[in-house]
This record gives structure tokens, C-alpha cells and sequence, in this order.
């Protein structure tokens, strides 16, 4: 069985590394996971319940609930702004936790990772990310873990898929998604 695994990258620049780090997820998937990067968080508006009802859901909202729930497990990819979670990602958690116990990220195993040019990776960011998204209803896997520092430096001449270290990790955070998918 094929355990799909949907990414939401928390930064929209073009140069992410954050972004270099889903595609290098997708590249290192072991054979029975399948990680799609999900396309379009900076087209949803910020939560707001007066247009979260039927019939006025924004389209960009829609899409991202559904393949959420079409997805076994989710894998956040955050970088580290100004210590914390980035708006495009808490949003997106933030569509997917309505209606409240039932959105498409309830029971949903959920994994975070991501690169920072500090010397800790973003791992206040992603603990945020862990807390947001486990309060929305998540099954956070808090062991499923990668944070990797220096990204600048690190991945200024190389991808993060042709880091042997990231791919080892990933390989571990999505086993981990993968088992609990699957169990």
C-alpha cells in the first residue's frame, strides 16, 4: 500500500530552501510513499469565519482541505521568521482545523521538518508548527524530527537532496509518517 504524503512548505520565496527541502522529500521517499508538495498556500486569504461558510469558502481554501484529506499524512516544511511559525503556514493550519473536531487535519498524522541559516535549524518555528497543528486536531509525531542549521551556507552550492545527512533524515521522518499512516 502507498502511504501519500502531503507537503506544505511554509515559505513562498522561489529560492526556498525550505522548498528545496520538500523537493528533496519527494526525491528520498522510500518505494511505498508517495510526497506530493502542495501548490497554492499564498492564494488562500487569512482565516476569517464570514467567509469559511458554504457557498463563499475561497477556492485556494477548498482545494488545500481537499487534498488534505485526500492525503494519510501531512509533512510541514517551516522555516524560521523572526523565531516562529510562518503566517502562510499557520494559515494554512488554521483552514484545515474547521469546522473545529472535524477539519481535514484532524486525526491526520503530521510530521515537521525545515532548515533556518541559525545555528539550530528553525526548531522554534517548527516546535510552533508541532504546537499549532497538534492544537488543530493533528496527530503530531513529535519524534519525527528534522532541523537543519546553516542553510545558507549549507545550501549555497548544494541541494539539500544531494546532502546525504538530509536524506537520511528524511528517510527516518518519513518512515515514522508512513508507520503511523499505516497502523
Amino acid at each position: 500500500m502507498t502511504v501519500r504524503v502531503l507537503a506544505l512548505v511554509g515559505s513562498l520565496r522561489a529560492g526556498s530552501h525550505n522548498r528545496q527541502l520538500a523537493e528533496a522529500a519527494v526525491k528520498h521517499a522510500p518505494g511505498h510513499v508517495d510526497v506530493e508538495i502542495h501548490a497554492g498556500l499564498a492564494e488562500i486569504p487569512f482565516y476569517n469565519e464570514d467567509i469559511d461558510v458554504e457557498g463563499s469558502v475561497p477556492e485556494a481554501a477548498t482545494a488545500l482541505r481537499e487534498a488534505v484529506s485526500r492525503a494519510d499524512a501531512l509533512l510541514l516544511v517551516s522555516p524560521e521568521y523572526n523565531g516562529t511559525i510562518p503566517a502562510v503556514l499557520k494559515n494554512a493550519i488554521d483552514w484545515l482545523s474547521r469546522p473545529y473536531g472535524t477539519g481535514a487535519i484532524t486525526g491526520k498524522p503530521v510530521a515537521v521538518i525545515g532548515t533556518a541559516f541559525g545555528s539550530y535549524g528553525g526548531v522554534w518555528a517548527q516546535d510552533e508548527a508541532r504546537k499549532s497543528a497538534g492544537v488543530a486536531g493533528g496527530a503530531v509525531l513529535e519524534e519525527a524530527r528534522l532541523s537543519v542549521p546553516g542553510s545558507v551556507t549549507r545550501f549555497a552550492e548544494t541541494h539539500p537532496a544531494d546532502d546525504e545527512e538530509v536524506a537520511t533524515g528524511l528517510l527516518d521522518v518519513l518512515g515514522q509518517l508512513a508507520a503511523k499512516a499505516s497502523a
